[in-house]
């Protein structure tokens, strides 16, 4: 059996920032706050060696979150920050944020497309055609929030066939608005073309037998690592996979391996 940490992980579901919460309790948003700096040292103390972000500021607070400036800002920080690369924040509701897409997935530090309809405001339904021609013009990844209500995971499965050429990522599996653990699994399960994965960044995530689960259902190469840092932990999340009731060889693809096959060589690090 492999020692804790063993494998060099990939996390694909990061953030960096300062969080911003609807309580307005600054204490509380300490908490899940934590600047490029420190998820960096968080993750490397786990073996985590490289964390894909978005920042904070793109997302929070809640409805007044200024993601043009958030994008900016990451390409500036993240490309100064070993450890790290980005996803692009796209708001359908700020059109430049198509723009900054347009040049930045053409950048070494970028690497995908980040999506949150639940801190922008508005159902996926509603705007998902236009964010799907442009990610498949580009061949995009894309890692979107699921499950709550505007963003429910079975709503993208429509987009996800439609747009073959799209590589979606639904975040966080066990997390549902109506506390249904399977929306992730279920969604990718009526998908057509294996574009489609889901990471285990949830806090749910430490419900027993979940994880193993997933892998039972849509298989392993469907499911990445995440983490939700700074909001969460790193070395517990990373502490779930490696104590999953999985073989070595599973582990190792969720923790890195699958990570490295679906975004190739602009991560920058070795396959194995």
């Amino acid at each position: 059996m492999n020692l804790p940490n063993a494998i060099p992980a990939i996390d694909v579901h990061g953030h960096y920032g300062t969080y911003i919460g609807e309580s307005g309790d600054r204490l509380v948003d300490g908490f899940y706050s934590g600047d490029a700096a420190e998820v960096v040292r968080r993750a490397s103390a786990v073996n985590i060696v490289l964390t894909i972000v978005s920042p904070l500021t793109a997302l929070k607070p809640r409805f007044q979150a200024d993601s043009v400036a958030g994008n900016i800002e990451a390409a500036h920080v993240v490309a100064q920050t070993p450890g790290l690369k980005q996803y692009v924040v796209i708001d359908p509701l700020r059109p430049l944020t198509y723009g900054q897409a347009e040049e930045m997935l053409g950048q070494p530090q970028c690497v995908g497309i980040k999506l949150h309809p639940e801190e922008h405001g508005y159902r996926i339904g509603d705007h998902a055609r236009p964010i799907f021609e442009f990610a498949a013009r580009h061949r995009a990844i894309v890692l979107t929030h699921s499950s709550e209500k505007n963003s429910l995971a079975a709503d993208f499965v429509p987009w996800a066939n439609e747009f073959p050429e799209v590589r979606l990522i639904l975040a966080h599996i066990g997390c549902g608005w109506d506390g249904d653990l399977t929306h992730q699994v279920r969604a990718i399960q009526q998908t057509r073309h294996g574009n489609v994965f889901a990471d285990t960044s949830s806090a749910r995530s430490i419900t027993p037998g979940l994880i193993e689960w997933a892998v039972r259902e849509v298989g392993v190469d469907r499911v990445l690592f995440g983490t939700d840092t700074p909001l969460y932990h790193a070395a517990m999340q990373r502490t779930r996979i490696d104590q999953a009731d999985l073989p070595d060889d599973v582990k190792r693809q969720i923790l890195r391996d699958n990570a490295t096959k679906l975004f190739g060589a602009k991560l920058g690090v070795a396959a194995n």
